[in-house]
Order: C-alpha cells, then sequence, then structure tokens
C-alpha cells in the first residue's frame, strides 16, 4: 500500500512538476519586463523542485521522500489577502478554504491534472485562507510511512 500511495504522489508531482516548467518556460521566454521574468524564474525553481522530488520519489529513495516532504508542505497554505498572496498545486489540489469577510463561507474546490503558482504583494477583492487538504494528507503519508 504504501508504495502504491507513494507512487501516486510522484506521479502527481511529476506530472504538476513538468506542466509548471512549461508553463514557466513559455512566460519566461518572450523577456518581458524585468519584474515579469523575476517571478517566472520563481515559478521555474518551484516546479522543477518539485518535478525533481517526483522523480526521485519514484526512484524511492530517502532524498526523494524528503523533497517530496517539502514540496507536499509547500501546497498546504492558501492565502489570498488584499496585501499578500500565496498558493502552490502540482499534479491535483482539494482546497478548503474560508472567506474573511461577514458572514464567512466555508468553500471546497478541487481539481486534478493541473498546477498553479500564485505568489504576490496584493490579492483578490475577497480575501480568503485555507488548505490544501490533499498536499496535507501527501505530507502526512510521507512523514508517517
Amino acid at each position: 500500500m504504501r508504495l502504491v500511495l507513494f507512487r501516486l504522489i510522484g506521479i502527481l508531482e511529476i506530472a504538476g512538476g513538468f506542466y509548471g516548467v512549461v508553463a514557466a518556460l513559455r512566460r519566461l521566454l518572450p523577456l518581458g519586463s524585468t519584474h515579469e521574468s523575476i517571478f517566472a524564474l520563481i515559478d521555474l525553481a518551484v516546479f522543477a523542485f518539485v518535478l525533481i522530488a517526483g522523480v526521485l520519489l519514484l526512484d524511492n529513495s530517502e532524498r526523494g521522500i524528503a523533497f517530496s516532504r517539502w514540496a507536499q508542505l509547500l501546497q498546504v497554505p492558501l492565502i489570498a489577502t488584499s496585501a499578500f498572496s500565496y498558493a502552490l498545486s502540482s499534479g491535483a489540489f482539494v482546497n478548503v478554504f474560508s472567506t474573511l469577510h461577514l458572514p464567512p463561507h466555508l468553500l471546497l474546490d478541487s481539481h486534478f491534472g493541473t498546477q498553479g503558482f500564485v505568489l504576490a504583494t496584493s490579492g483578490p477583492g475577497t480575501s480568503r485562507i485555507g488548505i490544501n487538504l490533499l498536499a496535507l494528507l501527501s505530507w502526512l503519508a510521507l512523514r508517517f510511512r
């Protein structure tokens, strides 16, 4: 069971990491503004790390398990406020989040076969905070093997 679970996590990391690297390269290659290029490089580095973690996890190496723990931990928080936004998903996500305006609403969102990375000093009009349940469960599975 452990091997099947680790392989599934590795496959999702590889798929999301590869897709994220390709998307980051597409943003980086037109050589736009310096600001856009810096964020594209950060995007590229994050998804390259997730891709490498997935490959090493499929090799069943201890380093792959450690890297995958970090890759999953990076995907857990979801923060979207007017001052700062952060979210990362690679391969799949099951997000549970709440809006921060009155009355607060608890919402669930999920998608498989996707990638996304948001890092910004601004955010949406409606602030929200939450966690990626799939990443949290994957991190726990990798932690308590």
